[in-house]
């Protein structure tokens, strides 16, 4: 196969016309040749750090979508399907991953669970991390989240990051807001990356400090603007990716569209192809061809270096898609989960007040982290409840593994002004979470989920939509285009009901995320991630 375009040299700063030869899915020679093909060749986008399962998709459904952006491979760490299913889901997702042609490169969960105040469905030890990070499928330890345990020298966590440099394989980090002395303790630990950086500040020092710091852009957490302006200076140390993408975002673009936003700003497009096409590959080294001779035969054909509208990808020498068409096929897969309990009552979202005050989770426009407010409570016959009117909601996560009460908490910025919502997408252990206007409404949204054995809700009285999650409870078995319809629709209910945030079963996915600062809801109750410990509901006045 041969295919002429303009080459984009992006290491050694070039653009010139000329023709790439392609046999067994390896380029075999690139020249300069003279022709009037106008369009680009480049190496193909790369994702540094996402989480396929907040797709809703299995990575081979997952794959058909990020090809038509031009996306070839991902930095993934299936953090996710592994607080469910354990190792299990991490070689779950590796197969899978097989049967298509993206190149799929997985992490080694590094907190299973995340921590010790909340259920999840599985855990993996250091022994656990020893036997992934053996396997030549495993690139990579992926994000420290428990970053007190190495503050504080957990023998535990320290086994974990010795297996990985065992192994010489690269430790990504987790460290929101982490400064001063405490991420110089945490970097000197061996951990390279970070991609919670959500201040410019922030993310100088770590990389003033030799840490890698990844832009972010996902559904929820959206850290672009913070940090583009380090990017000019710091290109060589710096990656995009998205975290956490869900499905009817997916099909509107992925790393394509930060790189657009970058060279809209400005920014030397050289410098913003070396984040989002290079750097992953060298840090993690990856499988994945850099355009030269002898490499695997990875770019892309686009447009332009203005908008990188995708008219073909390649992988492995193959066609995978043109002109917004995927050209991945459909595999067949199993649909493993994780569901052990029965239906709910109203009673068990009830809670008993004194008229005081409550701690409150005021949730944040496109930030994962949380502050805590105190607010006075809306006592009705003794019991607190919603309070619509100044938008105080009652919060409720599930135990998914076991039956348990159901831990319940007040949040603020959800807007709803009837029904309730609710998703068994819940990181990082996935129990069900669920904001509603009564009790009545969050106990209808959580059941639908109990029933479905996983999936995102919205309720209001007789009328519900649904959108079922068999696979692990976090994943659907369905392609991207019929779970992102779906997903759009069940959003725009969320927003009739009254919510106005942009994403509100991304943000409500969050809330449980004990790791991220402040105030969080586990299973097990109120959490601050300030103090690394429960507190109380009411506070004094």
């Amino acid at each position: 196969m041969q295919i002429q375009g303009q080459i984009v040299d992006i290491e050694n700063r070039r653009i010139y016309a000329g023709e790439i030869t392609v046999e067994n899915g390896k380029i075999i020679s690139i020249i300069e040749k003279n022709h009037d093909v106008q369009h680009y060749i480049m190496p193909g986008f790369i994702d540094a750090h996402i989480h396929v399962e907040s797709s809703m998709l299995v990575p081979s459904e997952f794959a058909k979508i990020a090809v038509l952006h031009g996306t070839v491979a991902t930095i993934s760490d299936p953090h996710e399907i592994a607080n469910v299913l354990g190792k299990a889901g991490v070689y779950y997702m590796i197969e899978n991953g097989k049967k298509v042609p993206l190149k799929f490169h997985f992490g080694a969960p590094s907190c299973v669970p995340a921590t010790t105040f909340e259920s999840a469905g599985a855990v993996i030890d250091s022994e656990g991390i020893k036997e992934l990070m053996a396997s030549p499928d495993i690139y990579y330890l992926a994000e420290m989240m428990n970053y007190p345990g190495v503050l504080f020298d957990d023998e535990e966590v320290l086994k974990k990051i010795e297996w990985a440099k065992h192994f010489d394989k690269p430790v990504d980090g987790h460290a929101p807001g982490l400064r001063g002395e405490a991420v110089q303790k945490y970097i000197s630990a061996g951990i390279s990356t970070d991609h919670e950086c959500f201040t410019f500040e922030e993310a100088e020092e770590k990389l003033a400090l030799g840490m890698k710091v990844l832009i972010r852009e996902g559904s929820a957490a959206k850290n672009f603007e913070a940090l583009i302006d380090l990017l000019p200076e710091n290109y060589q140390n710096m990656m995009f990716c998205s975290d956490d993408k869900h499905p009817d975002d997916l099909i509107v673009g992925h790393i394509n569209l930060l790189c657009a936003r970058a060279v809209a700003k400005g920014i030397d497009v050289f410098k913003v192809l070396l984040a989002a096409c290079i750097n992953p590959v060298n840090h993690y080294k990856m499988n994945v061809g850099l355009l030269k001779e002898n490499d695997a035969a990875d770019f892309i054909v686009v447009e332009d270096l203005v908008d990188f509208k995708v008219k073909q990808t390649y992988i492995n020498g193959e066609l995978v898609a043109k002109n917004g068409e995927s050209l991945v096929k459909q595999v067949p897969f199993e649909t493993p989960n994780n569901f052990n309990i029965t239906s709910k009552s109203i009673k068990d979202f009830e809670v008993s007040g004194k008229g005081s005050k409550i701690r409150v989770i005021e949730a944040l426009e496109g930030q994962l982290i949380t502050n805590e407010i105190h607010q006075k409570s809306l006592i009705i016959d003794g019991k607190i409840v919603s309070d619509t009117e100044n938008d105080i909601l009652k919060m409720a996560v599930v135990n998914r593994y076991q039956n348990t009460k159901p831990a319940i908490a007040f949040i603020k910025n959800f807007g709803l002004k009837k029904g309730a919502i609710a998703s068994s997408v819940a990181h990082d252990c996935h129990n069900i979470v669920a904001v509603g206007t009564s009790d009545e409404e969050i106990c209808n949204a959580v059941n639908l989920i109990i029933k479905n054995t996983g999936g995102v809700c919205a309720v209001n009285g007789a009328e519900n939509k649904m959108l079922p999650l068999p696979v692990a409870g976090i994943m659907s078995d369905k392609n991207g285009w019929e779970t992102g319809k779906l997903y759009q629709e069940i959003d725009a209910m969320a927003k009739k009901l009254g919510s106005n945030l942009k994403a509100p079963f991304m943000t409500l996915s969050f809330m449980a995320l004990l790791v991220i600062p402040d105030l969080k809801l586990s299973d097990k109750g109120l959490f601050s991630g300030n103090t690394f410990s429960f507190v109380d509901l009411e506070v004094e006045d």
